[in-house]
Protein backbone atom coordinates (compact mmCIF):
# COMPACT_ATOMS: atom_id res chain seq x y z
CA UNK A 1 0.00 0.00 0.00
CA UNK A 2 1.05 3.57 -0.73
CA UNK A 3 0.68 6.24 1.96
CA UNK A 4 0.40 9.82 0.71
CA UNK A 5 1.30 12.28 3.47
CA UNK A 6 -0.10 15.78 3.09
CA UNK A 7 0.98 18.42 5.65
CA UNK A 8 -1.60 21.20 5.86
CA UNK A 9 -1.60 24.61 7.52
CA UNK A 10 -4.55 26.92 6.84
CA UNK A 11 -5.45 25.01 3.66
CA UNK A 12 -9.23 24.76 4.08
CA UNK A 13 -9.80 25.53 0.40
CA UNK A 14 -7.54 22.74 -0.84
CA UNK A 15 -8.39 19.69 1.32
CA UNK A 16 -11.41 18.46 -0.64
CA UNK A 17 -9.72 19.13 -3.99
CA UNK A 18 -6.54 17.32 -2.97
CA UNK A 19 -8.52 14.34 -1.67
CA UNK A 20 -10.56 14.01 -4.86
CA UNK A 21 -7.71 14.58 -7.32
CA UNK A 22 -5.16 12.26 -5.68
CA UNK A 23 -7.69 9.50 -4.97
CA UNK A 24 -8.93 9.67 -8.55
CA UNK A 25 -5.41 9.33 -9.95
CA UNK A 26 -4.46 6.41 -7.70
CA UNK A 27 -7.72 4.53 -8.20
CA UNK A 28 -7.32 4.90 -11.96
CA UNK A 29 -3.75 3.58 -11.67
CA UNK A 30 -5.00 0.67 -9.51
CA UNK A 31 -2.73 1.58 -6.58
CA UNK A 32 -3.89 0.63 -3.09
CA UNK A 33 -3.43 3.74 -0.99
CA UNK A 34 -4.28 5.96 1.94
CA UNK A 35 -4.22 9.75 2.19
CA UNK A 36 -2.90 11.01 5.51
CA UNK A 37 -3.61 14.71 6.08
CA UNK A 38 -1.67 16.29 8.96
CA UNK A 39 -3.24 19.52 10.22
CA UNK A 40 -0.40 21.58 11.68
CA UNK A 41 -2.56 23.53 14.14
CA UNK A 42 -4.43 25.50 11.48
CA UNK A 43 -6.43 28.56 12.48
CA UNK A 44 -9.10 28.18 9.80
CA UNK A 45 -11.45 25.28 8.97
CA UNK A 46 -8.72 22.94 7.73
CA UNK A 47 -9.43 20.28 10.36
CA UNK A 48 -13.18 20.40 9.72
CA UNK A 49 -12.48 19.92 6.00
CA UNK A 50 -10.20 16.96 6.75
CA UNK A 51 -12.92 15.38 8.88
CA UNK A 52 -15.42 15.91 6.08
CA UNK A 53 -13.03 14.38 3.54
CA UNK A 54 -12.48 11.38 5.84
CA UNK A 55 -16.25 10.91 6.10
CA UNK A 56 -16.68 11.02 2.34
CA UNK A 57 -13.56 9.09 1.31
CA UNK A 58 -12.58 5.82 3.06
CA UNK A 59 -8.97 6.30 1.91
CA UNK A 60 -8.57 9.49 3.97
CA UNK A 61 -7.15 9.71 7.49
CA UNK A 62 -6.38 12.82 9.48
CA UNK A 63 -4.13 13.97 12.32
CA UNK A 64 -4.69 17.25 14.13
CA UNK A 65 -1.90 18.94 16.13
CA UNK A 66 -2.69 20.71 19.40
CA UNK A 67 -0.91 23.78 17.99
CA UNK A 68 1.37 24.76 15.13
CA UNK A 69 4.61 22.74 15.34
CA UNK A 70 5.91 23.40 11.82
CA UNK A 71 6.04 21.54 8.54
CA UNK A 72 8.98 19.31 9.51
CA UNK A 73 7.02 18.01 12.52
CA UNK A 74 3.95 17.46 10.34
CA UNK A 75 5.91 15.42 7.81
CA UNK A 76 7.48 13.24 10.49
CA UNK A 77 4.11 12.75 12.20
CA UNK A 78 2.82 11.44 8.89
CA UNK A 79 5.82 9.14 8.44
CA UNK A 80 5.40 7.74 11.95
CA UNK A 81 1.67 7.08 11.50
CA UNK A 82 1.74 5.92 7.87
CA UNK A 83 0.74 2.30 7.25
CA UNK A 84 2.01 1.95 3.67
CA UNK A 85 4.86 -0.09 2.23
CA UNK A 86 6.08 3.19 0.79
CA UNK A 87 5.24 6.83 1.46
CA UNK A 88 5.00 9.96 -0.66
CA UNK A 89 5.23 13.38 0.96
CA UNK A 90 3.24 15.97 -0.99
CA UNK A 91 2.08 19.55 -0.40
CA UNK A 92 -1.70 19.61 -0.26
CA UNK A 93 -1.83 22.86 -2.27
CA UNK A 94 -1.06 20.60 -5.29
CA UNK A 95 1.86 22.75 -6.43
CA UNK A 96 3.62 19.40 -6.51
CA UNK A 97 1.89 17.74 -9.51
CA UNK A 98 -0.01 14.73 -8.10
CA UNK A 99 0.20 12.72 -11.33
CA UNK A 100 3.93 12.35 -10.61
CA UNK A 101 2.99 10.12 -7.66
CA UNK A 102 2.14 7.33 -10.09
CA UNK A 103 5.49 7.76 -11.87
CA UNK A 104 7.29 7.60 -8.51
CA UNK A 105 5.34 4.51 -7.50
CA UNK A 106 6.29 2.69 -10.73
CA UNK A 107 9.96 3.43 -10.06
CA UNK A 108 9.53 2.07 -6.53
CA UNK A 109 8.09 -1.13 -8.03
CA UNK A 110 11.32 -1.41 -10.04
CA UNK A 111 13.32 -1.50 -6.79
CA UNK A 112 14.21 2.13 -6.10
CA UNK A 113 13.97 3.02 -2.41
CA UNK A 114 14.07 6.83 -2.61
CA UNK A 115 12.45 8.62 -5.55
CA UNK A 116 13.35 12.29 -5.40
CA UNK A 117 11.18 15.02 -6.89
CA UNK A 118 13.53 17.47 -8.66
CA UNK A 119 12.27 20.95 -9.52
CA UNK A 120 12.85 22.11 -13.08
CA UNK A 121 11.59 25.56 -12.13
CA UNK A 122 10.21 27.30 -9.02
CA UNK A 123 7.05 28.69 -10.62
CA UNK A 124 5.96 32.30 -10.17
CA UNK A 125 7.82 33.88 -7.24
CA UNK A 126 8.94 37.40 -6.38
CA UNK A 127 12.55 38.25 -7.18
CA UNK A 128 13.40 38.69 -3.50
CA UNK A 129 11.85 35.36 -2.52
CA UNK A 130 13.58 33.54 -5.37
CA UNK A 131 16.93 35.10 -4.39
CA UNK A 132 16.39 34.10 -0.74
CA UNK A 133 15.47 30.54 -1.72
CA UNK A 134 18.45 30.14 -4.05
CA UNK A 135 20.79 31.58 -1.41
CA UNK A 136 19.45 29.16 1.19
CA UNK A 137 19.96 26.11 -1.01
CA UNK A 138 23.48 27.18 -1.89
CA UNK A 139 24.28 27.58 1.81
CA UNK A 140 22.75 24.26 2.84
CA UNK A 141 24.45 22.46 -0.08
CA UNK A 142 27.78 23.95 0.98
CA UNK A 143 27.17 23.12 4.66
CA UNK A 144 26.04 19.53 4.08
CA UNK A 145 28.22 18.63 1.11
CA UNK A 146 25.13 17.54 -0.85
CA UNK A 147 23.64 19.25 -3.89
CA UNK A 148 20.19 20.32 -2.75
CA UNK A 149 19.64 23.16 -5.21
CA UNK A 150 16.65 21.56 -6.93
CA UNK A 151 15.44 19.22 -4.19
CA UNK A 152 12.09 19.44 -2.45
CA UNK A 153 9.98 17.70 0.17
CA UNK A 154 8.15 15.94 -2.68
CA UNK A 155 9.56 12.41 -2.69
CA UNK A 156 8.72 8.74 -2.28
CA UNK A 157 10.37 6.68 0.46
CA UNK A 158 10.41 2.92 0.83
CA UNK A 159 9.27 1.48 4.18
CA UNK A 160 12.86 0.68 5.21
CA UNK A 161 13.82 4.34 4.60
CA UNK A 162 10.79 5.54 6.57
CA UNK A 163 11.68 3.22 9.46
CA UNK A 164 15.27 4.49 9.41
CA UNK A 165 14.12 8.12 9.60
CA UNK A 166 11.64 7.33 12.37
CA UNK A 167 14.43 5.81 14.47
CA UNK A 168 16.41 9.06 14.52
CA UNK A 169 16.01 10.59 17.98
CA UNK A 170 16.73 14.28 17.33
CA UNK A 171 13.94 16.84 17.82
CA UNK A 172 15.15 19.51 15.37
CA UNK A 173 14.96 17.63 12.08
CA UNK A 174 15.47 18.63 8.46
CA UNK A 175 13.52 16.13 6.38
CA UNK A 176 14.95 17.15 3.03
CA UNK A 177 18.56 16.78 4.14
CA UNK A 178 18.02 13.64 6.24
CA UNK A 179 16.39 11.84 3.31
CA UNK A 180 19.58 12.62 1.34
CA UNK A 181 21.85 11.59 4.20
CA UNK A 182 20.39 8.10 4.73
CA UNK A 183 21.37 7.02 1.22
CA UNK A 184 19.63 3.94 -0.29
CA UNK A 185 18.95 3.24 -3.97
CA UNK A 186 17.75 6.46 -5.57
CA UNK A 187 15.95 7.71 -8.66
CA UNK A 188 14.69 11.11 -9.79
CA UNK A 189 11.44 12.44 -11.17
CA UNK A 190 11.47 15.95 -12.61
CA UNK A 191 8.54 18.31 -12.31
CA UNK A 192 7.52 21.94 -12.71
CA UNK A 193 6.01 23.75 -9.73
CA UNK A 194 2.38 24.63 -10.40
CA UNK A 195 0.48 27.72 -9.43
CA UNK A 196 -1.98 27.54 -6.57
CA UNK A 197 -5.61 27.17 -7.52
CA UNK A 198 -6.82 28.43 -4.10
CA UNK A 199 -5.41 29.89 -0.91
CA UNK A 200 -2.05 31.61 -0.56
CA UNK A 201 1.52 30.63 0.22
CA UNK A 202 2.51 30.47 3.90
CA UNK A 203 6.18 31.09 3.07
CA UNK A 204 7.47 34.65 3.33
CA UNK A 205 11.09 35.71 2.92
CA UNK A 206 11.29 36.16 6.71
CA UNK A 207 9.96 32.64 7.38
CA UNK A 208 12.37 31.22 4.77
CA UNK A 209 15.34 32.86 6.55
CA UNK A 210 14.17 31.44 9.89
CA UNK A 211 13.69 28.04 8.24
CA UNK A 212 17.22 28.23 6.80
CA UNK A 213 18.86 29.10 10.13
CA UNK A 214 17.00 26.34 12.00
CA UNK A 215 17.72 23.64 9.44
CA UNK A 216 21.37 24.52 8.80
CA UNK A 217 22.07 24.47 12.55
CA UNK A 218 20.14 21.23 13.05
CA UNK A 219 21.93 19.35 10.28
CA UNK A 220 25.42 20.85 9.98
CA UNK A 221 28.17 22.19 12.24
CA UNK A 222 29.67 24.23 9.39
CA UNK A 223 28.76 27.63 10.93
CA UNK A 224 30.86 26.74 13.97
CA UNK A 225 33.88 26.23 11.71
CA UNK A 226 33.33 29.75 10.36
CA UNK A 227 34.40 31.02 13.79
CA UNK A 228 37.79 29.37 13.30
CA UNK A 229 38.11 31.00 9.88
CA UNK A 230 37.22 34.39 11.37
CA UNK A 231 39.83 33.83 14.08
CA UNK A 232 42.56 33.22 11.50
CA UNK A 233 41.34 36.25 9.54
CA UNK A 234 41.64 38.39 12.65
CA UNK A 235 45.10 36.95 13.30
CA UNK A 236 46.21 37.85 9.77
CA UNK A 237 44.93 41.41 10.16
CA UNK A 238 46.67 41.72 13.52
CA UNK A 239 49.98 40.45 12.07
CA UNK A 240 49.84 42.94 9.18
CA UNK A 241 49.01 45.85 11.47
CA UNK A 242 51.69 44.74 13.97
CA UNK A 243 54.39 44.59 11.30
CA UNK A 244 53.30 47.98 9.97
CA UNK A 245 53.47 49.53 13.43
CA UNK A 246 56.88 47.95 14.10
CA UNK A 247 58.35 49.17 10.79
CA UNK A 248 57.04 52.68 11.39
CA UNK A 249 58.49 52.64 14.92
CA UNK A 250 61.93 51.56 13.68
CA UNK A 251 61.99 54.11 10.84
CA UNK A 252 60.86 56.91 13.14
CA UNK A 253 57.70 57.69 11.18
CA UNK A 254 55.10 59.35 13.38
CA UNK A 255 52.04 57.15 13.93
CA UNK A 256 48.87 58.81 15.13
CA UNK A 257 47.20 55.40 15.40
CA UNK A 258 43.88 56.55 16.88
CA UNK A 259 41.77 55.75 13.79
CA UNK A 260 43.59 52.46 13.28
CA UNK A 261 43.00 51.39 16.88
CA UNK A 262 39.31 52.31 16.76
CA UNK A 263 38.77 50.42 13.50
CA UNK A 264 40.65 47.41 14.82
CA UNK A 265 38.58 47.39 18.01
CA UNK A 266 35.32 47.67 16.06
CA UNK A 267 36.38 44.90 13.69
CA UNK A 268 37.50 42.52 16.40
CA UNK A 269 34.45 43.25 18.57
CA UNK A 270 32.14 42.53 15.65
CA UNK A 271 33.83 39.18 15.00
CA UNK A 272 33.61 38.27 18.68
CA UNK A 273 29.89 39.11 18.86
CA UNK A 274 29.15 37.19 15.66
CA UNK A 275 31.07 34.19 17.01
CA UNK A 276 29.25 34.33 20.34
CA UNK A 277 25.95 34.53 18.47
CA UNK A 278 26.72 31.41 16.41
CA UNK A 279 27.85 29.50 19.50
CA UNK A 280 24.78 30.67 21.42
CA UNK A 281 22.48 29.48 18.62
CA UNK A 282 24.00 26.01 18.75
CA UNK A 283 23.78 25.94 22.54
CA UNK A 284 20.06 26.77 22.19
CA UNK A 285 19.66 23.83 19.81
CA UNK A 286 21.50 21.55 22.27
CA UNK A 287 19.21 22.80 25.05
CA UNK A 288 16.14 21.97 22.96
CA UNK A 289 17.44 18.46 22.32
CA UNK A 290 18.27 17.85 25.98
CA UNK A 291 14.75 18.77 27.07
CA UNK A 292 13.52 15.83 25.05
CA UNK A 293 10.10 17.29 24.35
CA UNK A 294 8.08 15.58 21.58
CA UNK A 295 8.27 16.95 18.07
CA UNK A 296 4.50 17.36 18.04
CA UNK A 297 1.33 16.66 20.03
CA UNK A 298 -1.68 15.06 18.31
CA UNK A 299 -4.97 16.22 19.80
CA UNK A 300 -7.40 14.46 17.42
CA UNK A 301 -7.47 11.85 14.69
CA UNK A 302 -10.10 10.84 12.18
CA UNK A 303 -10.74 8.23 9.50
CA UNK A 304 -9.26 4.81 8.88
CA UNK A 305 -8.34 2.13 11.35
CA UNK A 306 -4.58 2.70 11.70
CA UNK A 307 -4.72 5.23 14.51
Amino acid sequence: MLSVILPAYNEEKMIATASEVITGLLVEADIDHELLFVDDGSKDRTWAEIQAAAGANPHVRGLHFSRNFGKEAAMFAGLERAAGDCCVVLDCDLQHPPEKIVEMYRLWEQGYEVVEGIKEDRGEESGLHKFAANSFYKLISLATGMDMGSSSDFKLLDRKVVDTLNQMPERNVFFRALSFWVGFKRAEVRYCVRERTAGESKWSTKSLIKYALTNISSFSSAPLHIITVLGFLMLAVSVVLGITALVQKITGVALGGFTTVILLLLFSSSLIMISLGIIGYYIARIYDELKGRPRYIISQTCGGSHD
